[in-house]
């Protein structure tokens, strides 16, 4: 690894960050597909001083790498991007270490890491399989474009049934979060947030917007919410559902269907070419055949990749802390 350096990441770095991102992408994938926000936001969630690494040869960043801790629970989200093997090994070391300490300094025996990886990307998937990672479920990104038609029509709502937008007071948000939290309870990489932590975990995004969020309530009891945000605004002028979630005790309903068409209606407005959502193909509601109904389109494929490491001493040399240089 001579002529390697490697640092840690800061604010500052977030553009840098993003060209070696886009790099990557629109070799994977034909075309960048993250923004300087989103590169933002996640360096707005690491520790800085312990939770990530840039890699560099002589000045041109060739990778970079985190991991970061998903509420208390030892499940620890990471991601390695790198131009050659030799840099992502590195790294992979490093996040994999990382990972494993965070969960044992929350006290947990086993760190749970996930990682996204396109489906296109068989170099990552490699590399995720040699350090013990295997498929636990894929995401689809589905999307409707909003050019006229029965996208852009308004909803009709059933008697007992209403649904409030705009800027939200306390009482919405935390009627939001609270179908939010018993919503996605048995999904895929769910961790319960108190509503101050998830309060804050949306603010901390650039894309928030509490505008955008609707809460269906039946009967005056809140039954189901979506939150868009714009974090597909800067790329592809198109709204985001970040999380739609329905209640078990009123699903079956249309409810689902009708936030969807509320937020479509919405984004048209609002002069939106589209709106992106993203969709895990094993989720506990048939939540594929409901996007699928309203007219959404499948455009892109991530699968999530996961294993569970223990947190004892045989990973003590992996956990130590890098040096100034890779050599």
């Amino acid at each position: 690894m001579n002529g390697y350096e490697i640092r840690r990441p800061s604010a500052a770095d977030a553009r840098a960050i993003h060209e070696l991102v886009a790099e990557i992408d629109t070799k994977v994938i034909g075309r960048p597909d993250a923004t300087l926000d989103d590169v933002a936001e996640v360096l707005g969630e690491l520790d800085l001083a312990a939770d990530g690494w840039l890699v560099y040869e002589g000045g041109r960043l060739m990778g970079w790498g985190w991991a970061c801790p998903k509420g208390t629970g030892g499940d620890v989200d990471i991601d390695v991007r790198a131009l050659v093997p030799e840099v992502a090994d590195r790294l992979w070391e490093r996040v994999l270490g990382r990972a494993v300490e965070i969960a044992r300094g929350l006290g947990h025996g086993r760190a749970r890491v996930d990682i996204g990886i396109y489906r296109e990307d068989a170099e990552l998937q490699a590399a995720a399989k040699a350090h013990g990672l295997a498929p636990a479920t894929s995401f689809h990104r589905m999307r409707i474009d909003h050019a006229g038609g029965v996208s852009v029509a308004d909803p009709e709502i059933a008697a007992g049934v209403t649904v409030e937008s705009g800027e939200p007071g306390e009482e919405r948000l935390r009627a939001a979060h609270r179908v939010q939290q018993e919503g996605f309870a048995r999904h895929f990489g769910f961790v319960p947030r108190t509503f101050e932590e998830w309060v804050s975990a949306m603010e901390a995004s650039p894309a928030n917007d509490w505008s955008q969020l609707l809460v269906a309530r039946v009967d005056g009891e809140p039954a189901a919410m979506l939150l868009g945000t714009d974090h597909f605004l800067a790329d592809e002028n198109c709204g985001y559902v970040r999380t739609l979630a329905v209640l078990p005790a009123f699903r079956g309903r249309g409810l689902g269907r009708l936030l969807l068409r509320t937020a479509f209606a919405a984004d048209a407005r609002r002069g939106r070419a589209g709106t992106i959502l993203h969709v895990d193909s094993n989720n506990v509601t048939p939540a594929l055949d409901l996007y699928l109904s309203v007219g959404m389109r499948q455009v892109l494929a991530i699968d999530a990749w996961r294993a569970d490491l223990p947190t004892g001493p045989a990973r003590s040399e992996v956990v130590a802390e890098a040096p100034e240089s890779l050599a």
